[in-house]
């Protein structure tokens, strides 16, 4: 009983904490807002400018999908803007840099984006954020969706036809050559502060590991393994027991969340449909489904996710719909009041229309 107490004051407090961050994040926006409430914001404008105002450390998830650039489609906004793939580039360059300021220490980040800028992507953003996985989204050709495989002549083809889109998932980490994980470098530097071994921290708590011989303290602070909920609180115990180390901050304020088991899509190959064409439908919409997967696996409930595409509000739809506060940011007028209006519930999504 007692531990399910304190199970549920962590997350009352978790939720207070993130409550309060949405408060500032709301202020900080203040003079773009379209749409405002304890839940959601969506503001209207320069997504470049109007991150630099959002505070340090105040977002746990961003999910987005900017301009491809590759595609060069004239119906999405932005994505015939650069003449060159440096300048391309430059520009992400940054949102690379605000992020990595405006992510929390356990937060992470998804960003969709075509097929041939992927490499140069990942590199550039490697310089802020630590890659963890190269996602391939493939989307099925079922019957209403682009059905491209019945009109294309596969005989022009001069390459393999780009049936796939993709998602580049990272997190925060330490700085310079090497990343680390912010997670790994804490735990150790708590251990050290409280004068012990990482043997004499396995054999105290009973977790030794399975994977590389160092046990499982090893692998937490090496980024290679997270720790459990109840790993952590065992560890915790150990290390403020010698008092040597203050009280330390709660599961959810440290440890990166990622939520996965073998009933979900736990590759890094996903399979998703597309969104089904339907009346005043955006033309980069992104499923639902697709997005709720990576909101509920990579956030904590009451979380902040900011989508700095807004587009046509899915992402704020999957994140309020999972229970979590969402931040979304869109240049066009018209789409920003798209957004408002689903987030307000005004606007079915793309399965009721």
């Amino acid at each position: 009983m007692r531990k399910r107490i304190h199970v549920h004051l962590a997350a009352d407090l978790h939720d207070a904490a993130r409550g309060r961050d949405m408060a500032a994040i709301r202020a900080s926006l203040d003079g773009s807002v379209r749409f405002s409430s304890s839940k959601a914001v969506v503001s209207q404008g320069d997504a470049l400018q109007l991150i630099k105002k959002i505070p340090t450390a105040s977002v746990s998830l961003i999910l987005t999908d900017p301009p491809y650039h590759s595609t060069k489609k004239a119906n999405i906004y932005g994505d015939k803007a650069f003449a060159e793939d440096h300048e391309y580039l430059t520009w992400m360059r940054g949102f690379a840099t605000e992020w990595q300021r405006i992510l929390r220490p356990n937060g992470a980040l998804y960003m969709f984006c075509a097929t041939a800028m992927s490499a140069h992507l990942e590199v550039m953003l490697s310089e802020f954020l630590k890659p963890l996985n190269h996602i391939t989204w493939t989307k099925p050709n079922d019957p209403g969706f682009d059905g491209w495989k019945g009109k294309m002549s596969k005989e022009s083809l001069r390459r393999w036809y780009p049936h796939s889109e993709r998602l580049l998932f990272l997190e925060q980490a330490t700085a310079g050559t090497g990343r680390r994980s912010i997670l790994g470098q804490f735990i150790r530097e708590m251990r050290l502060a409280a004068g012990l071994s990482g043997h004499e921290v396995q054999e105290i708590t009973g977790e030794f590991g399975e994977v590389n011989h160092g046990g499982a303290i090893s692998n937490w602070e090496t980024g290679r393994n997270i720790p459990s909920r109840d790993q952590y609180r065992k560890m915790v115990e150990v290390f403020e027991a010698t008092g040597r180390v203050g009280r330390m901050p709660a599961y959810e304020d440290v440890v990166r969340p990622f939520h996965m088991n073998g009933e979900l899509e736990y590759t890094d190959v996903w399979t998703f449909p597309s969104v089904r064409p339907y009346r005043g439908k955006h033309p980069a919409e992104k499923p639902l489904d697709m997005l709720t997967h990576a909101i509920d696996a990579s956030s904590y409930p009451g979380d902040i996710v900011l989508d700095c595409f807004s587009g046509s509000g899915a992402t704020a739809h999957a994140a309020l719909a999972s229970g979590r506060r969402t931040v979304a940011i869109e240049i066009e007028s018209t789409w920003a009041q798209y957004t408002a209006d689903r987030v307000y519930g005004r606007r079915p999504s793309e399965s009721e229309e």
